[in-house]
């Protein structure tokens, strides 16, 4: 049976990169030190940490195993350590949350307000979210996500829906568009703008209109449902943007049900199992979940 001790001694050999600082973190004498190397690279079958010049440099394998390892006793220590009552107005922490700017424009205000007034001493950081790679989760660099769930999402990853959502026209008040009954003829007529981030020159709109032998006509392309939206509310385009998550930007505008179906949208929240019985992180989760479905 393997001595899961040694996670604890690679782990700081890893981040210390030398015997001696390892062996003084770690309260052992460097000749003790050096043998748990040893057993470790015979556990291993890798020298793991070799001479280059004066010091010591991680091998391919050493540096695959880092990340791991890291979290591995992350997640030890997280088990062994007695649970303690989260005291929200004590609570000295700052989040990072990787969200689209709808997200935060529509929902931002309202979390912020929240977090502020049941936790003072906890401060929100937003990023941008351009893809659904989960590596920053991975990497504890990002705290919790917001977003749809793709096929790049890691497994590992939890998640919890937030609501779901449907696509929606916007046009300008005084558009044609806003006078009459809206069909799929006079919708794929009009002029509009087309959302992607990756530059796609078509959407779930351009499919489904596909299905009723219709193609609408794309003017300019534009990377967030913000900006169409801006463009929407000075010019004849049409946007095309989910309900909810954008629903504060579209005041003053002539919002309409598209007139044929599109698969609905589930927007959730994603965040990483280590952080799964973190208390500060569960009382995050509840805020968000809460003013999500509000």
């Amino acid at each position: 049976m393997p001595d899961l001790n040694l996670l604890i001694t690679l782990n700081v050999l890893l981040e210390e990169g030398s015997v001696a600082r390892a062996a003084q973190r770690l309260r052992l004498s460097p000749s003790a030190m050096s043998r748990a190397l040893a057993r470790l690279r015979e556990t291993t079958g890798d020298p793991l940490l070799v001479r280059a010049g004066r010091g010591l440099v991680p091998t391919p394998r050493a540096l695959e195993l880092r990340e791991r390892v890291g979290m591995l006793v992350q997640d030890a220590e997280a088990v062994l350590r007695p649970a303690e009552a989260l005291d929200l107005n004590q609570l000295v922490r700052a989040f990072t949350l990787r969200t689209s700017d709808g997200f935060v424009e529509n929902f931002g205000a309202p979390l912020i307000a929240r977090i502020n007034q049941e936790a003072p001493g906890v401060r929100l950081s937003f990023v941008q979210k351009l893809n659904k790679d989960s590596t920053l989760l991975r990497e504890g660099s990002v705290d919790l996500e917001t977003g749809v769930i793709g096929e790049t999402t890691s497994p590992e990853v939890r998640t919890r829906m937030l609501f779901r959502d449907r696509f929606i026209g916007v046009v300008r008040e005084g558009h044609p568009l806003t006078q009459g009954e809206m069909t799929a003829v006079r919708y794929a007529g009009a002029r509009h703008i087309l959302v992607s981030r990756r530059g796609h020159e078509k959407g779930v709109m351009d499919d489904a209109l596909s299905e009723l032998g219709l193609k609408r006509d794309i003017i300019t392309i534009v990377a967030g449902f913000s900006s169409a939206i801006a463009l929407a509310r000075a010019s004849d385009l049409v946007a095309s943007v989910p309900e909810r998550h954008v629903g504060n930007l579209c005041q003053g505008m002539h919002c309409f049900a598209l007139p044929f179906p599109t698969p609905p949208i589930t927007v959730s929240m994603l965040w990483h199992p280590r952080m799964d019985a973190d208390p500060a992180h569960r009382w995050l989760r509840s805020c968000v979940w809460e003013v999500c479905s509000q």
